[in-house]
């Protein structure tokens, strides 16, 4: 066991006592002989107590009280009698355990079962407690050894280590007795052995100490112990000091620079240096090396030029091994400029903190993270070392988390406003529509009328927009013929691009189809069509066309990666003067527009976006200033086998794009204004009575009005509420249900629920500014139950009832 340093020791020994500022905590047993001393107390109490009452002439309570002390005193009597024996038995094994540890060379303190110290042996003289011992080992001691402490008494032992910087604390713990009341605490202390750290220095390196002369691995490399005398004995008459001031040349030629350490404990340590021109002419490797790490590096000079790069950092950076430029050349800020970091990381304020910065001669859109590091060595103190990696793809994703979370937001927003404005437009339009009914268009107000109904219809399809941006407007998809569908809406198009653009037509027949909502996919290709339309205002030529496209592993563009799999793909190429590469990134966000105020929502693109992710497609832009821009839809490819759709398609429903004329060529596309008119009332209704529950006002209104100019008896309610009132008439005659799904109260489907139960089999039309979709359930759990969107006109509500009473 190495020899321990005397007790007097300040730099091994703890702090002793002083000036009597600590005493020794009282023996164990204090608590017993209290608590033994307590009963004893209270027995005499008692006693006393019984005696008063037999004075006073209370024979039965004293004779309870006498027992009751005489009890008490028997009781401490005997803890004091176990507590004396414990006592001693502790002490005695106490001073078994001292006699015995009293020569032992390592300290060792006898503790009882709390920590308080019974004795110390001759190496622990001056220790007061465990604690006190653990002063210099750990930053807390005191809950260091509570902890110890605890594990002995939950274990009968404990075995712990401290370290410093050149030695180590080994602490071993142990119970004596089996009640653990006697604990021996045995303090170890040892020199860190630094033998197998130095031999993995690739310099020779020779210690002297009072135990000889040693070298490490490489020092015994130069020969044995004699050669390694020998050298030292030569050295002995040249000052060498940690700074150097001797040389020495080996046997084999090479010429190296002494360096002599001192440590405290008198042991030297004698290095030496190859020379700087023997490294460079001896191993050349080092450099090769640091070329072909794999960790891109960057060294810059204390005015933040590069000084030196590795292969990697120059393919990362768009650096050539000859460039010798500044950093902030190579690389701009996000944040701030490059020279204040610098500046930072030369105070040492910024010192090993990432940065994302972009790489500016790359030539593509590249970010890298760097850490900048102080350089080692005394000639380059100022000097800083870059690490350096490639954060393209981590700003990739946080750049998409952001959109995500900015299009959720817009979206959210405009799936409510969309509710809110699709109950005034329904009663614009369907107060306009009764109007209508009884003008003609000799009529002097017919055109202002007709004007309302057209702008009202437009503003619907806005609303629709807000939808389908926001992705929750109600899909119908089926099996699509792309080859059918666009040669159907050609005649559409045509129209719609004007007499100076060509629109031309390509379609790749090996397409089986694909499945899609048939008019929602129209107005994605109208507003793309609008779009290219509006780029050339001198005229030019739009083509459409479509391919077959099999990707055989996940292909990457910028911010989307695109499956793996077959492809169909649509494409709307013009000859227009193109987007600029600093916006096109923007170009599907809601409202973003360069177009001049006036001329355009903002929607047109946002909302093709919007349905094509609502319909699992992908939507994406390639675009050269000056030369034209092509957009490109991708679905998913149908199997062969697949059942296409067989439907005739339904003129598309007015859709507003980023152009007046698009909005007026789709509204007029399919009817002539005459045809706005809607038709009279059948006369050959059979009549029928109808509950209409809305709290809209104005639509309530409306839609009670237009339903008795069809024959129908109406009764109107508020709410649900007032609807359930109205049942609660059991002679009343109810054909068909008519209610708004949210309502203040009891929304639709919850008192339709209840009506149905006294009225099985009653009829529904559920109305909502909402989406079918988000109605699902209750139509599913509803019989008979069909919906009706807002807006709705006169004419869709006239055949939707139509349709339930006659089914």
């Amino acid at each position: 066991m190495p020899h321990i340093a005397p007790k007097t020791d300040p730099k091994t020994l703890p702090k002793q006592a002083a000036n009597g500022t600590r005493s020794l905590p009282e023996p164990a047993g204090w608590a017993a002989r209290l608590e033994g001393r307590w009963l004893i107390g209270f027995g005499l109490l008692f006693v006393g107590l019984a005696l008063a009452a037999m004075v006073i002439g209370a024979g039965s309570s004293a004779l309870i009280l006498g027992a009751m002390g005489a009890s008490l005193v028997v009781l401490g009597g005997a803890a004091l009698i176990i507590e004396a024996r414990n006592r001693k038995a502790q002490g005695d094994l106490a001073a078994v355990m001292a006699r015995a540890t009293q020569r032992d060379p390592e300290p060792v303190l006898i503790t009882d079962g709390k920590g308080n110290l019974l004795s110390a042996n001759g190496a622990a003289d001056g220790w007061v407690d465990p604690a006190e011992a653990l002063t210099l080992w750990c930053v807390n001691p005191d809950e260091i050894a509570a902890m110890v402490l605890s594990d002995v008494l939950a274990h009968g032992q404990a075995i712990r280590e401290y370290t410093r910087k050149d030695s180590v604390l080994h602490l071993a713990v142990h119970t004596v007795d089996e009640a653990r009341t006697v604990l021996v605490w045995r303090f170890s202390m040892r020199q860190i052995e630094q033998k197998r750290d130095l031999d993995s220095l690739g310099v020779p390196i020779i210690t002297l100490e009072a135990a000889g002369l040693s070298g490490n691995l490489a020092a015994r490399a130069l020969g044995g112990t004699e050669v390694l005398a020998d050298l030292v004995a030569a050295l002995a008459e040249a000052e060498v000091t940690a700074t150097g001031g001797a040389f020495v040349t080996l046997a084999d030629g090479q010429r190296m620079q002494a360096v002599r350490l001192k440590a405290a404990s008198g042991r030297d340590d004698i290095i030496l240096l190859p020379q700087a021109s023997e490294l460079a002419v001896q191993d050349p490797s080092p450099m090769l090396d640091y070329e072909e790490i794999p960790v891109a590096l960057l060294q810059l000079d204390p005015a933040g030029k590069i000084s030196g790069t590795n292969r990697l950092a120059r393919t990362l950076l768009g650096l050539s091994a000859s460039d010798e430029q500044y950093f902030w050349q190579v690389v701009e800020g996000l944040g701030r400029p490059v020279s204040d970091w610098l500046a930072d990381a030369r105070a040492g304020r910024a010192l090993g903190r990432p940065e994302i910065l972009r790489a500016s001669l790359t030539g593509t859109e590249t970010y890298v993270q760097i850490i900048l590091r102080r350089a080692s060595g005394p000639t380059n103190s100022d000097a800083l070392v870059a690490v350096i990696s490639d954060a393209t793809e981590l700003k990739s994703l946080e750049a998409r988390f952001v959109q995500s979370q900015k299009m959720q937001a817009i979206g959210q927003l405009a799936g409510g406003v969309a509710h809110d404005f699709n109950n005034l437009l329904t009663a614009i339009s369907g107060h306009c529509d009764l109007l209508l009914l009884n003008r003609d268009r000799f009529d002097p107000d017919y055109n202002d009328l007709l004007q309302i109904h057209q702008n009202s219809n437009r503003a619907a399809a806005l609303v629709r927009q807000l939808l389908a941006f926001s992705r929750k407007q109600t899909m119908r998809p089926e099996n699509l013929s792309l080859e059918s569908l666009l040669e159907d809406l050609t005649h559409l198009l045509t129209r719609l691009v004007g007499e100076r653009i060509v629109l031309t037509l390509s379609h790749d027949r090996s397409i089986r189809g694909i499945r899609a909502d048939r008019r929602q996919l129209e107005q994605v290709i109208m507003n793309l069509v609008v779009n290219a339309r509006d780029a050339m205002p001198m005229g030019g030529e739009i083509r459409l066309e479509t391919h077959v496209k099999i990707l055989t592993t996940e292909q990457d563009h910028g911010r989307v990666q695109l499956p793996a799999g077959r492809y169909a793909t649509i494409k709307v190429i013009d000859e227009g003067i193109g987007i600029p590469k600093e916006i096109i990134d923007k170009i599907f966000e809601p409202f973003f527009s360069t177009k001049r105020l006036g001329e355009g929502t903002g929607l047109g693109l946002s909302t093709a976006y919007g349905i094509v992710k609502q319909m699992g497609g992908y939507i994406f832009a390639n675009s050269v200033e000056g030369s034209g821009t092509e957009f490109t839809l991708y679905f998913a490819c149908l199997p062969d086998d697949a059942v296409l759709s067989l439907d005739k398609p339904t003129p598309p429903r007015p859709v507003a794009a980023d152009s007046e004329a698009a909005a007026a060529a789709l509204t007029t596309s399919s009817s002539d204004q005459s045809a706005t008119r809607l038709p009279p009332p059948d006369e050959g209704l059979k009549g029928g009575t109808i509950l209409l529950v809305e709290d809209e006002a104005p639509v309530r209104a409306f839609a009670a009005r237009a339903l008795r100019l069809q024959g129908y008896q109406v009764f109107e309610a508020a709410d649900g509420e007032q609807a359930l009132e109205f049942l609660e008439d059991s002679t009343l005659r109810i054909d068909l249900f008519v209610t708004d799904v949210i309502m203040p109260g009891i929304d639709g489907p919850g008192w339709v629920a209840q009506a149905l139960r006294t009225r099985p089999g009653t009829p529904v039309v559920f109305v909502s500014g909402y989406t079918e979709d988000t109605l699902s359930a209750a139509l599913s759990h509803t019989p008979k139950a069909v919906f009706l969107g807002k807006p709705f006109s006169l004419g869709e509500l006239n055949d939707t009832i139509n349709q339930q009473l006659e089914a």
